[in-house]
């Protein structure tokens, strides 16, 4: 459920008239709905209720400031990836025994930036890691907490560029080979072992590869408990599916998803944190653009838009699909037509959608993508020298800009011309 609606025959987000906020702020924008962000957090949190647990937010699906501060407000930890998300949660106002570190290529200083700032643990790639973290750690007379991320060789049945579980990924280290791993953990200074990290994929909608996993990782602590090691605490990672459209059989629940891990871990006694992003954000936000022409080519109409595919670049990376729909609602019983949807950028691949059916448009037509709120705005570029797309958060009836446009000057002036120039 998202809170983009019909309304008087007009697109609003929550009480907010989208076609007022493209008034105000110009096409392309992102737009995101408070109503939905907090509800899907709920979930989320309710579905975990009884047991001991954190819900903490993979910052990388959406990492405005003000996304951060609504979650942390309602209690979410962080799931952060870089040094650079690190600032981010911190600068939100995540302390650090709420902000959990993953990613396989932590350097020294981002390692030093968490142990000095605060965290509430490592998530371990690598044994090299391991070694680093556990060096830098003793130097800085601190103790690292860390996991241990396994891979458990589990096909998500997903995408295969967000597929993480299978042996062949780039993440984790094989489950096989986990206790060797952590006895060498137990040995080094600076490190504290706490518990195993799990995280198999992105954009699931079947609940089956997570049962496997999960199964597996609860066979691994009673392993490590007989080995001598303190295994309070699961990260179970994240990555349940949304429907990108109405029309698509609904994935899993998160009540589902809830009943799952107390069926499979919970008899374990550990605290769980999952890593939610995307079905937090995902459905919490759309991209809205403006139809520039509509033009007529050899045996197909093209809608040619104002948003690119460095707006939003999941459908040219990922082939995704989006629900494009216009902005004033259709009148009952109008006769829909394909459309290829694109955008203006100088490459085949800015094309969202190819035949889709919409509705006939017209040039200055608003249309927004919806389910574009995670993956969307944070991937964005300036290629072609197009300014950063604004992003906008709703609030009953209110509107803010939570990122501005920057203009062409501000752009250009990032450069610096050498002095022999």
């Amino acid at each position: 459920m998202d809170h983009f609606l019909y309304r008087d025959g007009e697109l609003f987000a929550e009480d907010v008239r989208i076609a007022d906020v493209a008034a105000a702020v110009g096409t392309p924008f992102y737009l995101y709905s408070t109503a939905t962000l907090t509800r899907h957090y709920q979930l989320f949190d309710e579905a975990l209720s009884g047991m001991d647990h954190m819900v903490c937010y993979a910052m990388k699906a959406a990492s405005n400031q003000a996304i951060l501060r609504t979650l942390a407000e309602l209690g979410a930890g962080m799931d952060v990836v870089s040094g650079g998300e690190y600032a981010r949660a911190k600068a939100a106002g995540v302390p650090g025994d709420k902000i959990v570190f993953s990613g396989v290529g932590k350097t020294r200083a981002e390692i030093r930036q968490a142990l000095e700032g605060g965290i509430r643990q490592f998530n371990v790639e690598s044994e090299p890691e391991l070694r680093i973290l556990s060096e830098v750690a003793a130097a800085l007379g601190k103790t690292a907490p860390i996991t241990v991320r396994v891979n458990p060789d589990v096909d998500a049945k997903t995408h295969e560029k967000i597929a993480t579980g299978k042996s062949e990924n780039k993440f984790g280290i094989p489950i096989a080979k986990a206790r060797e791993v952590y006895a060498e953990a137990a040995a080094l200074p600076g490190i504290e072992v706490i518990g195993i990290d799990v995280h198999i994929g992105s954009q699931l909608t079947d609940l089956a590869p997570y049962e496997l996993a999960y199964q597996k990782v609860a066979e691994l602590t009673e392993q490590l408990r007989a080995d001598g090691h303190t295994i309070k605490r699961l990260d179970l990672g994240g990555g349940l599916g949304i429907p990108y459209t109405r029309s698509n059989e609904a994935p899993p629940l998160p009540s589902d998803y809830g009943a799952l891990i107390k069926r499979t871990v919970g008899h374990l006694g550990c605290e769980i944190e999952i890593e939610p992003g995307r079905l937090i954000a995902g459905n919490a936000g759309i991209l809205v653009s403006r139809v520039i022409y509509v033009k007529q080519g050899e045996g197909r109409q093209f809608l040619i838009l104002d948003g690119a595919m460095n707006d939003l670049i999941r459908p040219a990376m990922y082939d995704a699909y989006h629900d494009i729909v216009p902005v004033v609602e259709p009148e009952a019983g109008i006769e829909y037509q394909p459309y290829d949807i694109v955008g203006p950028v100088c490459e085949s691949g800015d094309t969202f959608a190819k035949n889709r059916m919409m509705p006939p448009l017209k040039d200055g037509a608003l249309v927004a993508f919806r389910s574009a709120g995670a993956y969307g705005a944070v991937m964005a570029s300036e290629y072609n020298t197009r300014p950063l797309v604004p992003e906008v958060l709703a609030k009953g009836d209110q509107f803010a800009v939570i990122r501005h446009r920057p203009d062409f000057d501000e752009i250009i002036n990032r450069d610096t011309i050498p002095p022999w120039l």
